[in-house]
């Protein structure tokens, strides 16, 4: 089909009595599909049910150290798992802390401890500012905002591009404000774009100037390991980098297992400088006696090295790949070359990050839901959740099987059309 807006009144009339009688078949198939959130499927996760069988009544749980991890002790975590995720994110294993089972936990305590606490070498708490701002690349990851928003940080939306966050307006801000304490990163495969930060983003947000000299970059690398193809994109590595620059404190690194093996029951991990890390362990030291030791063990007694778990990680891209290209190929039969969608293709990750005409992501999220399909919440992938254009959509395609996910598709691309062709009569 023709580009829409070349079509006359008449068929643009004529094309949107047809949608609707589609939207009306699909609410009356009482519909009940979910595509809100980065969701493993479940065969995703019987890739680690072997993990389980590891132990009996008769194991040995000792750490390489010697601790029994059935009592207290080992603060920072086991030495094996620091090894473990040393390797993985190419850092010393003096610069990570392992954690629970989320690593939104260790970020939201390192925003908690900044706030009360300050930073190592920061001269007072973040609280004791008259404000307290963060830059928020958009579209970006909702939790990150979420942190911001409970703490009462302001966010300052910052645009977001194909190879990290503009990084001329983050060095023209930073460089003028005080108050702005942090930014939020997900360098490799962000979310929800799928964009990978580039070399000279890297050096740049490591070697900026910035008015206040307690500056924290919060890199989540959530998605470090998880490639779509045989491609494995490599970002360059934070920590080093802000060493060679002078600022090894600056970066705040964080990942996780959790979309690796169990989202409930993973193991995250927290790199930063030794400094960083001796002022995170001394308030951690208050908080908790260690986290789950017995988990840790599990697995990197699963994932002898980062190569296996390399290997378990073409299995995951096995079972999702076949979604994503599902979903580029709908979009580009059934929106491709009508002038009124646009979206990322990532090669890793989770999201795929999906434009449609200025004010109508709202309506169109809406229509989807009353049709029996939910996606994320329009305005989501912003701070507040209030997309300046409401037009970026986030969609989650890894949950659903691949027929729930052609389905759901379809009544997207329906709704999308519908509004597109409303607006254009309009």
């Amino acid at each position: 089909m023709t580009q829409l807006q070349a079509l006359s009144k008449e068929e643009l009339q004529s094309r949107l009595e047809e949608l609707t009688k589609q939207y009306e078949d699909y609410q009356g198939e009482n519909l009940n599909l979910n595509m809100s959130r980065g969701k493993p499927a479940p065969e995703q996760l019987d890739l680690s049910m072997e993990m389980l069988d590891l132990f009996d009544q008769h194991s040995t749980l000792h750490a390489e150290n010697g601790i029994d991890l059935r009592n207290y002790g080992g603060l920072d975590g086991i030495p094996e798992a620091k090894q473990f995720f040393a390797q993985m994110l190419a850092v010393d294993t003096k610069e990570v802390i392992i954690g629970g089972n989320s690593s939104l936990t260790l970020m939201h305590d390192t925003i908690s401890r900044a706030m009360f606490h300050g930073v190592a070498g920061g001269a007072r708490p973040w609280k004791d500012e008259a404000k307290i701002k963060f830059l928020a690349p958009s579209p970006g990851y909702d939790r990150h905002f979420a942190i911001c928003e409970h703490f009462g940080i302001e966010l300052i939306v910052v645009e977001m591009q194909e190879d990290g966050p503009n990084m001329d307006e983050v060095e023209a801000l930073v460089r003028e404000d005080e108050l702005i304490k942090g930014i939020w990163c997900v360098p490799k495969y962000s979310n929800p774009s799928g964009a990978i930060y580039s070399d000279e983003v890297v050096e740049r947000l490591t070697n900026m100037e910035t008015k206040a000299d307690d500056f924290r970059i919060f890199w989540d690398d959530a998605y470090t390991v998880h490639h779509l193809s045989d491609e494995k994109i490599e970002v360059k590595n934070v920590l080093e980098t802000a060493k060679a620059f002078g600022n090894s404190d600056r970066p705040y690194v964080f990942a996780s297992t959790s979309k690796v093996t169990f989202p409930g029951s993973g193991v995250a991990a927290f790199a930063a400088s030794e400094e960083n890390i001796a002022d995170a362990k001394k308030h951690m030291s208050v908080q908790t006696i260690g986290y789950d030791k017995i988990n840790q063990l599990r697995h990197v007694r699963f994932f002898t090295d980062v190569i296996s778990l390399e290997a378990h990680m073409e299995k995951h891209a096995a079972i999702i790949k076949p979604k994503f290209d599902l979903v580029y190929n709908t979009f580009r039969e059934q929106l491709g070359n009508k002038g009124i969608a646009s979206w990322s293709e990532p090669k890793g990750g989770y999201f795929i990050s999906l434009d449609t005409p200025a004010g109508t992501a709202t309506d169109i999220v809406q229509m989807a839901k009353e049709a029996g399909v939910t996606l994320t919440g329009a305005g989501a992938t912003f701070p507040y959740g209030k997309d300046p254009e409401d037009k970026n959509i986030r969609i989650a395609p890894t949950f659903p099987t691949l027929k729930e996910l052609e389905k759901a598709l379809d009544v997207l691309c329906t709704c999308i059309e519908l509004k597109s062709v409303e607006k254009l009569l309009s």
